[in-house]
């Protein structure tokens, strides 16, 4: 989706932020993977979603205008900065440069007028060329960066938005971004980078900005329960900003063909454990320290309590009742908050699990391929109008077609290196020359900075040499 006609997106005008047109771009070259679903996903909610279907839930994509791949371009060569970002510059003083660097003059009266028009949390995405290829999904590679925008003055949220944006550049050249570039066909001179500047899906509740929902779903599952058809696919929701499942924390996680099936733990005590504890937020209070080359400058993390406090977990949770040992759906009862979103799954009080489904399906017969999307809800408050459901990404997923089958007897050659009876995923790979890992029987977590820079010493060298290698370690 990286080559996508820029062309169907309408330029950017200023005024025209607040204009019902969702998308619009900043410059002449090209929108990125990222904005290219988006903009496919805005055509195909009006062709084919049936809102009759939905009636209560309203979807859309969040207003956003995309600053085109050119910009970049500009960027780098007026500010002479193609040598120092193929160094191997580290990330930080990498930053610091891209910060000192001077955005392309002729965009700069847009980008003013944008803050000019919005005091509302923005969202600086990243959308590369390479980042929504099929075989080599560059998800996750590049930063975002959440700015609250709600400073009063304008000269003030410009700054910001202009740190953000350079921000999101320089992640382009950041090590991890070239590592994972040099260990496909790729080179990193072939990626460019387009950012796109989004409305943040939420609403305020004190000095926290947040949706009820977040949600990551994906048509194909590749660790299905037992019993379950990969094809069912499978889908993550948590409370607040979507860095809680992008990031890999607690979420929860079931599959759309069966959304009240019980859920994996022992007990109601051992599901209080294990399920989200605390959420993601823009913080929209007193400004916190300036560091405008973390990614977390303008956010904060709450536990649920805050969220109680809120009201906003209406949708999202079940309370423990320790008496009787067992959960019980909504949050009319004092108690200890579970994120199990009955009121959602099991009870239906908005059709979000169907309204994913369908989404789904759509994105699967637009791209023919499998898909995965991402979402965040809103709830209505008192005397509003309903839900309203903000599709914040759509991008394809590599999902083999080939059928492994092993028998007994290829479990026990004598040649076989390691073999299991429980394992995760299912497939091929081909050509691998080496095998590295960290000895279990000197292993001590004390020292898991060294082993990391030990390890990044292999890595380098055996992408230098262009010998894929098999990594063995422990957990995240």
């Amino acid at each position: 989706m990286g080559g996508f006609e820029p062309r169907r997106v309408p330029r950017f005008e200023r005024g025209s932020f607040r204009l019902p047109e969702p998308v619009t771009r900043i410059g002449r070259g090209e929108l990125g993977g990222k904005a290219a679903g988006l903009v496919l996903i805005r055509d195909l909610i009006s062709a084919e979603l049936r809102a009759s279907q939905f009636e209560s839930v309203e979807v859309y994509v969040p207003k956003m205008v995309v600053v085109t791949t050119d910009v970049f371009d500009a960027l780098i060569e007026r500010n002479s900065l193609l040598e120092l970002a193929l160094s191997d510059l580290e990330d930080e003083r990498l930053a610091q440069a891209f910060l000192s660097a001077e955005l392309p003059a002729e965009i700069v009266g847009d980008l003013r007028a944008i803050v000019e028009e919005v005091h509302s949390p923005l969202a600086i995405r990243s959308s590369s060329l390479l980042e929504d290829a099929l075989l080599r999904p560059f998800a996750g590679v590049y930063e975002t960066k959440m700015v609250p925008n709600n400073q009063p003055d304008a000269d003030a949220r410009f700054r910001r938005l202009v740190e953000a944006i350079k921000f999101v550049y320089a992640s382009t050249y950041y090590g991890a971004a070239k590592s994972y570039v040099r260990a496909t066909e790729k080179t990193i001179a072939d990626e460019k980078m387009a950012v796109i500047i989004q409305e943040v899906v939420g609403r305020r509740y004190n000095d926290r900005f947040y949706p009820e929902v977040s949600g990551v779903g994906r048509s194909y599952n590749y660790f299905p329960a037992k019993g379950v058809d990969p094809r069912d696919g499978v889908v993550n929701l948590a409370l607040g900003l979507g860095k809680t499942i992008v990031d890999g924390g607690t979420s929860w996680i079931y599959s759309p063909a069966r959304p009240t099936a019980p859920p994996p733990f022992g007990s109601a005590r051992e599901m209080l454990r294990n399920t989200q504890l605390d959420f993601w937020a823009v913080n929209m209070g007193p400004p916190p320290a300036y560091d405008p080359i973390t990614e977390t400058e303008y956010l904060v993390k709450a536990d649920l309590s805050a969220a109680d406090y809120d009201g906003t977990l209406r949708f999202a949770a079940s309370t423990y009742d320790p008496q009787r040992d067992r959960v019980v759906p909504g949050t009319s009862s004092a108690g200890p908050r579970v994120l199990d979103f009955a009121p959602l799954l099991a009870y239906g009080e908005f059709p979000v699990n169907s309204l994913v489904r369908e989404l789904l399906s759509i994105g699967e017969r637009a791209l023919g391929e499998a898909v995965e999307i991402e979402f965040a809800l809103t709830f209505p408050r008192q005397g509003s109008a309903g839900a309203r459901f903000g599709f914040l990404q759509l991008r394809p997923m590599l999902v083999s077609g080939e059928d492994l089958e092993l028998t007994e007897d290829e479990l026990e050659r004598s040649d076989l290196l390691l073999a299991s009876d429980r394992v995760m995923g299912n497939g091929v790979v081909e050509g691998i020359h080496d095998v590295v890992y960290v000895k279990p029987d000197t292993f001590e977590a004390r020292f898991t900075r060294e082993i990391a820079a030990e390890l990044e010493t292999f890595n380098r060298s055996l992408l230098d040499q262009r010998r894929p290698y098999l990594l063995i370690g422990f957990g995240r």
